[in-house]
């Protein structure tokens, strides 16, 4: 589809192909003009939540992705009105004016089915002095009869719009060929230390958002004290000490019976999702509320996709005053995750960062367990002393005679996965293979990780 020229205007040179991040691509424009939809058809995949209600987007939403090998990162935002000035709107609004003072170049969303309307104008006076590289793109336009509907925009004085369908991929390509000049060559140098992925899981409004605001240091996430307030599960590097480690927003997982159809339940998808794509966990608790029933299937549900995991009770400076509150909520920790003995448990409020001095080292931690590997020598030199004094189980009421022959190795990481080969696998209990995990807990500590034990015949 052709691009529609007319006067030009300034724009900003190209990002230096030295700059050490990708240059972030910001889309913004009005809600339901389909930034969200754009932003997946760029990157080539479902990334971001879409739906005809306005204003499912309500924080920054980033993606890298690349166009002809060059490396960019992408930005969704949420509808912006420049006239709101309280309530979630204007939540909303300020995140997608941090979206546009960090961006190094803009996308200007408007929908070429409505017209330009007031709000249109409105945004377009407020990048009108911005420096930096702005597309005006016209969407939902899949019609041959493109001088008519983008008519209207003329008037905006704009070098060139480019009519597009995000929808059904019309026109994105020449989008992408424009931004392309200002990419840089991607980096010859990847990064080679391994950077930790955190989800931050929970039930609505136990301080998601604010924790990951408090561990980048700015806001990032819109916060709000109604429940619901995340709805896509919202990525977010954090630098500390010279390492990065990516945090993830996830909406708050309610009981089943109570997750509406819809975005609720995409929603929830999307934090499933999000916790099978990370490294870790970190499973957040309400310290005035106490541990529910849903907190512990959440955890299940980190546990089954074999993620490492910790604990944070929240929102503790709350109950700091009661000298009794730590030894009942770790007595009730202790009786309410029963299977999660191996995790740690920190006791913080998001809203005070300085009570988080535990968070990183704890991560570092649970991070070595997860990826820990023990050479085989190793391993089955313990696994004898082991058996020395716990012999294999017995078969027909006979002691075993492979007990020497038994051999162990670990056979991945991500979480640890062990093999015990042995003669008879058949006569190795449950509570035979609990007891070696808690073995080799002992001997190698892998502190917040699930450990998994698979049984072959030698």
């Amino acid at each position: 589809m052709p691009r529609i020229k007319n006067t030009p205007i300034q724009t900003a040179p190209a990002p230096s192909a030295s700059t050490a991040r990708p240059p972030t691509v910001a889309i913004i424009g009005r809600p339901n003009v389909g930034k969200s939809t754009l932003f997946n058809r760029m990157l080539g995949k479902r990334t971001a939540i879409v739906d005809d209600v306005p204003g499912v987007t309500r924080d920054r939403n980033y993606a890298d992705g690349t166009y002809r090998n060059r490396p960019f990162r992408l930005v969704d935002t949420g509808g912006l009105d420049p006239s709101a000035s309280e309530g979630m709107l204007a939540l909303i609004k300020r995140q997608s004016e941090l979206a546009i003072a960090e961006a190094d170049m803009l996308i200007l969303l408007m929908d070429g089915r409505t017209g330009l309307t007031t709000p249109d104008q409105e945004v377009v006076r407020l990048l009108r002095g911005t420096p930096k590289p702005l597309f005006v793109v016209i969407n939902k336009i899949d019609t041959p009869k493109v001088e008519t509907l983008v008519a209207d925009f003329y008037q905006l004085g704009t070098n060139t719009l480019y009519p597009i369908s995000a929808e059904h991929g019309i026109g994105v390509s020449e989008l992408l060929d424009a931004i392309y000049p200002f990419l840089p060559d991607p980096d010859e140098s990847p990064e080679q230390t391994t950077m930790p992925r955190i989800a931050v899981v929970g039930r609505p409004n136990v301080g998601k958002s604010t924790l990951v605001n408090a561990v980048l240091g700015e806001d990032r996430v819109v916060v709000s004290d109604v429940p619901g307030t995340t709805r896509d599960s919202i990525d977010s590097i954090a630098l500390h000490q010279g390492r990065r480690y990516l945090f993830t927003d996830t909406a708050g997982i309610r009981r089943r019976g109570k997750i509406d159809r819809g975005i609720e339940g995409y929603s929830v998808i999307r934090s499933h999702l999000a916790i099978g794509r990370s490294d870790l966990g970190i499973l957040l608790l309400d310290a005035t509320e106490g541990v529910t029933e849903q907190d512990t299937k959440i955890a299940g549900i980190i546990i089954k996709q074999g993620r490492a995991c910790f604990l944070l009770v929240n929102k503790w400076d709350l109950r700091e005053g009661d000298s009794q509150a730590r030894q009942e909520v770790e007595q009730e920790l202790h009786r309410r995750f029963p299977f999660l003995t191996w995790a740690p448990v920190l006791f913080a409020s998001a809203a005070n960062p300085g009570s988080l001095n535990h968070l990183f080292p704890t991560i570092d931690r649970v991070f070595a367990a997860f990826s820990k590997r023990i050479p085989t020598g190793a391993l089955n030199k313990f696994l004898q002393e082991i058996l020395a004094t716990h012999p294999l189980p017995v078969r027909k009421g006979k002691p075993t005679k492979i007990t020497k022959s038994a051999f162990m190795t670990q056979v991945a990481t991500h979480p640890p996965v062990f093999a015990l080969f042995v003669g008879h696998p058949d006569n190795i209990t449950p509570a035979y293979l609990r007891f070696l995990e808690n073995q080799l807990r002992e001997e190698y500590g892998f502190e917040g990780t699930p450990i998994r034990m698979l049984v072959r015949k030698k």
